[in-house]
């Protein structure tokens, strides 16, 4: 076991399902990083679990949220969590923030080496989303970009006296009264999944308990968990950011979700500089998280 202080790093889970590759990721980060700081947001209207099967190092969000893919409940569960790690006395330098279905590509001291040497506050993956973008002809690996902006920028009216009635406003001019955005607070879109230092987590923190426009208009949007974060810290000066969400993520499936990782996958992750790949499934093949276990032992 490495020599690890238990402030150098914790780690945030958001979990809902998969019992057995909870533990498993669990026991993991457990034995790589001496029992670190674990904060986890499990929805258990979704699955039960075991908290006597966990050691003391695990907190959990009490009372849990029912989170829904894609609604701000993401969101909330991740600051609540936030929240809970840094109230505890010997909170951590760094927070990594995982799904139940991530697993490390690197060894502790790799990871714990590249956080605590670098200059950044954060890494996370951000694109500022513009209404020049959305109107360019963008090729197909950048349509995310159009989608976001789809998503964040413009607003649907609808009138109750007609029937079937609705108007999409889309151009920055009409829609500026009715959006958080401006020239000093700009639209983001990355990633949900991302780290950051004590700092960051505390400014996500702070800005998340005011009453802000922007947040309250996040509450009442879809897929706010990517574009929340991004745009909070990208838009926070005083925060150096490194563009790099330090995952391996196979989108090349197409659809909402990434790639199930396989054993046929392994020699990209091995080349890849991700610290963390997602998403893995047990039940689909455990093979590879043993060969990583082996790697990163």
């Amino acid at each position: 076991m490495p020599n690890i202080s238990h402030n150098s790093i914790g780690f945030i889970l958001l979990t809902h399902a998969k019992p057995l590759q909870i533990y498993r990721l669990i026991d993991k980060l457990n034995s790589m990083f001496n029992y670190p700081l674990i904060v986890c947001h499990h929805d258990f209207d979704k699955c039960d679990l075991s908290r006597d099967k966990l050691s003391k190092n695990v907190l959990f969000v009490r009372p849990h949220l029912q989170t829904k893919w894609g609604e701000f409940s993401i969101v909330e569960a991740t600051v609540q969590a936030l929240k809970l790690m840094y109230e505890v006395a010997d909170a951590p330098d760094w927070f990594i923030l995982l799904s139940g279905a991530d697993y490390p590509l690197k060894s502790a001291r790799q990871i714990l080496d590249d956080l605590t040497s670098s200059p950044y506050d954060a890494y996370i993956q951000y694109e500022r989303i513009t209404y020049k973008t959305y109107k360019q002809d963008l090729e197909q690996n950048m349509l995310w970009l159009k989608n976001s902006y789809k998503r964040y920028c413009t607003k649907s009216l609808s009138c109750n006296y007609l029937k079937n009635f609705k108007i999409s406003l889309e151009h920055p001019l009409l829609t500026k009264p009715l959006l958080p955005f401006s020239k000093k607070t700009a639209c983001f879109s990355g990633s949900q999944w991302f780290c950051g230092n004590r700092q960051a987590a505390r400014y996500i923190i702070d800005f998340h308990s005011q009453k802000n426009a922007l947040t309250l208009y996040y509450r009442q949007i879809k897929y706010a968990d990517e574009s929340y974060f991004q745009t909070i810290l990208a838009n926070a000066l005083h925060l150096k950011l490194k563009n790099d969400r330090l995952r391996y993520i196979d989108w090349s499936n197409g659809g909402c979700h990434p790639k199930t990782l396989l054993m046929e996958d392994l020699p990209n992750l091995l080349k890849s500089s991700a610290h963390f790949a997602r998403k893995f499934d047990i039940d689909i093949d455990s093979n590879i998280l043993n060969e990583l276990d082996r790697i990163t032992s």
